[in-house]
């Protein structure tokens, strides 16, 4: 199916040149870094390419502007956005299209604007099982175009709420995948897909390795086809939401952030996958920018008698100046990880970044708590990078929970300070990674004081937004009159600190 012309899509920009420069912005409002250099390389595909090929299109302008392989979920996103498939109801205009090429001469034959809402005099549960028995077949036969047009059938039927606005503008209506979902319920035809393909498989002949590809090969495939599914109707509620409501202001609120823009505290399972695939990258990253900082660090001050003796070639002129060299020692570095259910996935990301970076430190210990503390360095260097076996090794192995198991920083701190203080040094840079959410607790400053005169740098890194600090039973305002604190909501603002504050 081809891209429509710019000018056919409500909400849509006049041309294409100014389609190019709002999906542009969009992607930088979502924190994509794309110049005009950028820019100019994505109106040059657009020119080679044209807009017959949508797949093509889209593949050219992800080469012209993404960097990295984390921006691609955006950018699909906004590119279905200021790109769709089709405009209005592509079903209905497929029907119309139809119906007028079958009878030309006939003027009565219905327009796209006449079918564009599906019969209000339908009833929905038979719609709903003549869409849920056609998309099992399609599921079955992994037809994409064919699931392409359901989900678009299934939105239609099924995704709008609300009501019209005053003089025929758009109220509070809209579309919503989620209600579209949890009516068709695709998830639950796993069992008839199945049947279907074993059907099929039995239709063709005997083959002794059907039951072990059925039992174990298919239902995976299955489930990756009918998650396939939900994706196309979200992006067709998401469509036919911009035409609703304009597609820049859905793509700035309908476009999740990339990974690296993502809160800790509230990223799901798959996001945090996501998250944990980016650790290396950064890790890499971040050990370049560290080892160049290094470099230049090197240069200490102008060394008189050597720069004298250089500018007796140049007549007295000193051109080249002589430095001493400094040859600056790696900084200790310890983690104090609170490691509770509230802030584990900011504490797991932490710790695998820091297992990837730890060339970058002379010695590095690590200090796990729920509300006493435990050193897991050795489980860190043994965890082999699998962050669910690293951290249910830190939860049944190392002694971080007491009589209960919720946090109690006062009691972490003091234990830390009473029992593991010879691992801080006029060297060392501390790191406490935790929300500061105490549960009422006394927050026990003197240990932190302690630790803070103890070491070179202390930091606190707190996963929470500064305005939800000292409320509840936070007590980050108390700990950051001691030691700075600082807000790490996602993996961008954390590998911005480590690379700011962390060795030289």
């Amino acid at each position: 199916m081809t891209v429509p012309p710019p000018s056919g899509t409500p909400g849509a920009p006049a041309d294409l040149a100014a389609r190019l420069t709002a999906f542009v912005r969009a992607l930088r409002t979502h924190g994509l870094r794309i110049g005009p250099a950028e820019t100019v390389d994505a109106a040059a595909v657009l020119a080679v390419l044209g807009l017959a090929e949508r797949e093509q299109v889209r593949a050219g302008l992800a080469a012209a502007l993404l960097r990295t392989d984390g921006q691609r979920g955006v950018f699909d996103a906004a590119f279905d956005l200021f790109f769709p498939l089709g405009v209005g109801d592509p079903e209905a205009v497929r029907r119309a299209s139809a119906r007028q090429a079958a009878d030309p001469a006939d003027p009565a034959a219905p327009g796209a604007a006449d079918l564009t809402e599906p019969d209000p005099n339908a009833d929905p549960a038979a719609l709903r099982e003549d869409l849920r028995a056609r998309l099992v077949a399609a599921l079955a036969a992994d037809d994409r175009a064919a699931l392409a047009g359901l989900a678009g059938e299934a939105v239609a039927a099924f995704g709008r709420y609300g009501g019209a606005g005053a003089a025929g503008r758009p109220g509070n209506d809209g579309w919503s995948a989620y209600q579209t979902l949890g009516r068709l319920a695709p998830e639950t035809l796993l069992a008839r897909v199945l049947a279907a393909l074993r059907a099929g498989a039995a239709g063709a002949g005997p083959d002794p390795t059907a039951p072990d590809l059925a039992d174990h090969v298919l239902p995976d495939e299955i489930r990756r086809r009918i998650q396939g599914f939900r994706a196309m109707v979200a992006t067709e509620a998401r469509r036919r939401a911009a035409e609703l409501r304009g597609t820049e202001r859905l793509a700035e609120r309908a476009v999740a952030p990339s990974p690296d823009r993502i809160d800790f505290l509230t990223a799901g399972r798959d996001q945090l996958a996501e998250l944990r695939r980016t650790v290396h990258p950064l890790a890499r990253k971040l050990a370049t920018r560290l080892a160049a900082r290094r470099r230049r660090a090197a240069r200490g001050r102008i060394d008189l008698r050597r720069t004298l003796r250089r500018s007796l070639s140049t007549g007295g002129v000193p051109l080249r100046p002589a430095h001493r060299l400094r040859r600056p020692a790696r900084p200790e570095l310890v983690l104090l990880c609170d490691v509770s259910g509230s802030v584990a996935g900011f504490s797991d990301f932490t710790l695998l970044l820091v297992q990837a970076m730890r060339d970058q430190f002379s010695k590095v210990r690590v200090f796990a708590f729920v509300n006493r503390t435990a050193e897991v360095t050795d489980l860190l260097t043994r965890g082999g990078g699998d962050p669910a076996t690293l951290a249910r090794r830190i939860l049944t192995e190392a002694k971080v929970m007491g009589h209960h198991g919720n946090s109690d920083y006062g009691s972490a701190l003091g234990e830390f300070a009473e029992r593991h203080l010879d691992a801080v040094g006029p060297r060392t840079a501390v790191l406490i990674l935790g929300d500061a959410r105490n549960n009422y607790r006394d927050p026990h400053l003197p240990a932190l004081r302690l630790i803070a005169a103890r070491a070179r740098q202390v930091h606190w890194l707190n996963p929470e937004q500064p305005s939800l600090w000292g409320t509840g039973d936070s007590a980050a305002p108390a700990y950051a009159e001691v030691v700075p604190m600082h807000c790490c909501r996602n993996a961008r603002r954390l590998g911005e600190f480590i690379g700011r504050l962390l060795p030289v």
